[in-house]
């Protein structure tokens, strides 16, 4: 059922990216979200779960917007950056590491992908529940774990009691 449900997701992702619904490209994309389903089909749903991976996407839904407008937010920072006279002066590069309180793997993933979806800092590293980030300014690198941890443990983690 998890592999059903995989396949499900991946094709409907698949038809809104590729925009091209003959019949050979709907072939080849079911295809290919078959075969991507049958081998990793576990990594979406670990247990088997269905139910639990269904409050992931809920969560996901609501923190998806917010990731999209950080990182509009970052682009814009970082550009101002870039086209500062004094540039130079406010970069300021350093490596930032820090433990985490997020305890499913999938949302410690979220976290370092979402990082380093936002202009300005890069997760050079992940090992259990310490991070390793590349951080481009002062700034950045103080906002580190922060919000955005907070926001991926409000939307995928369970609560605890």
């Amino acid at each position: 059922m998890s592999r059903l449900v995989t396949f499900l997701i991946l094709f409907v992702f698949w038809m809104m990216l590729s925009g091209m619904f003959d019949a050979f490209h709907l072939f080849l994309g079911v295809i290919s979200c078959a075969a991507v389903a049958w081998f990793s089909s576990h990594l979406l749903f670990p247990d088997g779960k269905i139910g639990v991976a269904g409050r992931s996407v809920l969560g996901m839904a609501v923190y998806l917007p917010w990731l999209f407008w950080q990182i509009v937010v970052a682009n814009v920072q970082v550009a101002r950056i870039v086209l500062h006279p004094r540039m130079l002066e406010l970069i300021n590069p350093k490596i930032v590491r820090f433990t985490t309180s997020l305890k499913s793997p999938f949302a410690r993933v979220t976290f370092g992908q979402s990082i380093t979806l936002t202009p300005g800092t890069i997760t050079i590293n992940i090992d259990n529940d310490e991070f390793t980030v590349y951080a481009l300014t002062d700034d950045t690198a103080a906002s580190l774990p922060g919000e955005m941890e907070r926001r991926v443990a409000a939307a995928l983690e369970e609560e605890r009691g």
